[in-house]
């Protein structure tokens, strides 16, 4: 039996996936409440939407009873709020992703929230050397950042949470493109743009990529499902058609009139100047062009086993890679970064 949800409260509303996903629940009638960071885009969510946004870094050490007023009169909190980067201090991993993570859990029970659908990253799965068709129970090697050490750790707070229980889903979504891309088409679009994208590695590696719509999908399906089916349990995300890099990248070049990824480079090469490179980077306290997990994501296959998220949420990716890029470059080349969502009249919300 679907769970019917009525008022959400979404972690990380100023970001990339979760605007999306509060302008897709606002079209779908559900009453929004966001926290974040960014006041500005805050508001931009709170005139055009209606979302009831509350501007607070879930990471510092604010009062319990703050966090819990947010939880307030809400039957289920998307938790997409997180600091993602291959780079950056620690402890501002620990506060966004771990301590953040704490809070969300105890103000959401304290409030008698019903369900907790946390984002979590399949980054969890990295190891040099690439993997194939990854499933959700697959040993977790060691930790290859501090990103990835603190996401793992928030969610065994996440696991421990529903225990005893309270219902909580984990999704783990892989590489989210689409308009508002924050990060991973616009690091590779600047590395074009100064011709310093050689094609690393054989250039045949396959990688799974997500579009941000199917995404939101995904959420709201693990929001919807019966807790029978879905509670305490962990889903990969993806598109769910494995692509290859280097094609991708090649046809965005083109679509953008820049220069396409240049001359093979060996991949063991490269991933000797970025461990020089991370060396030099914590010398100087500044994050290093390359790093080796960057190399590793570039030049070697890495693809997910979605079938439990097909059986379990009923998840069919609607939108596919060809189109998520197409919307991508059309949101770039506008030149208009926020708001990058669907508005809920089914307009461009820019």
């Amino acid at each position: 039996m679907e769970r019917r949800i009525n008022h959400v409260l979404i972690t990380g509303v100023t970001g990339f996936l979760g605007g999306h996903l509060a302008a897709r629940l606002r079209g779908m009638g559900v009453r929004v409440r966001g926290v974040g960071r960014d006041a500005a885009r805050g508001e931009v969510l709170r005139e055009r939407l209606g979302v009831d946004f509350v501007r607070m870094d879930l990471g510092t050490p604010e009062e319990d009873e703050d966090a819990a007023r947010l939880c307030g009169n809400v039957d289920t909190v998307f938790h997409a709020g997180a600091l993602s980067s291959p780079w950056g201090k620690k402890s501002d991993f620990e506060k966004a992703n771990v301590q953040a993570t704490r809070r969300v859990i105890r103000a959401a029970r304290r409030a008698g929230v019903e369900r907790l659908v946390h984002v979590s990253t399949p980054s969890l799965y990295f190891r040099h050397g690439g993997g194939t068709n990854v499933r959700e129970d697959a040993p977790l090697p060691p930790p290859v950042n501090d990103y990835v050490r603190t996401k793992r750790l928030a969610e065994g707070l996440v696991r421990e949470a529903g225990s005893d229980g309270w219902e909580t889903v984990t999704i783990r979504p892989r590489a989210l493109i689409g308009a508002g891309d924050p990060s991973i088409l616009p690091r590779l679009i600047r590395a074009l743009e100064k011709g310093r994208l050689p094609v690393i590695g054989n250039g045949d590696n396959l990688t799974d990529l997500t579009c941000v719509e199917n995404a939101v999908d995904a959420l709201i399906l693990a929001a919807t499902v019966s807790g029978e089916r879905v509670a305490g349990k962990v889903y990969n995300i993806t598109n769910g058609e494995p692509v290859k890099l280097w094609e991708i990248l090649a046809r965005m070049a083109g679509m953008l009139d820049l220069p396409p990824p240049g001359r093979h480079v060996p991949a063991r090469l490269v991933q000797g100047v970025a461990g020089i490179l991370e060396g030099w980077g914590r010398l100087r306290g500044k994050e290093p062009s390359l790093t080796r997990y960057g190399v590793g994501v570039l030049s070697e296959t890495q693809t997910l086993d979605i079938s439990a998220a097909r059986r379990d949420l009923g998840y069919a990716p609607e939108l596919t890679v060809s189109l998520g890029l197409d919307r991508f470059v059309s949101w770039w080349r506008s030149g208009a970064p926020y708001p990058f969502w669907t508005a809920p009249d089914g307009g461009a919300g820019t």
